[in-house]
């Protein structure tokens, strides 16, 4: 049997770069990478691809809420961006 290596993809941004939305609902935006995930090549973007989260009450007399978040994009959808 061969022994499979689990080596990390390396991505083309890092954490701090501006980049410009090259595709998706978000296209032609720039904002600069606040985290990677590079097991799944996603970055997460200031201020982007914001998604509205609605979260049950957890106790009895407690409230529900509704939370903004940031979620990811693939980083194929990203590119480096210079003024």
């Amino acid at each position: 049997m061969k022994k499979v290596s689990q080596e990390k993809k390396r991505l083309h941004v890092k954490v701090g770069d501006q980049i410009k939305v090259i595709a998706g609902q978000e296209k032609g935006k720039i904002g600069i990478v606040k985290s990677l995930n590079s097991k799944t090549s996603k970055v997460i973007i200031e201020g982007l691809n914001i998604k509205v989260k609605h979260l049950k009450p957890k106790r009895a007399k407690e409230s529900g809420q509704i939370q903004k978040l940031e979620f990811p994009i693939h980083s194929s959808n990203v590119s480096k961006y210079k003024e």
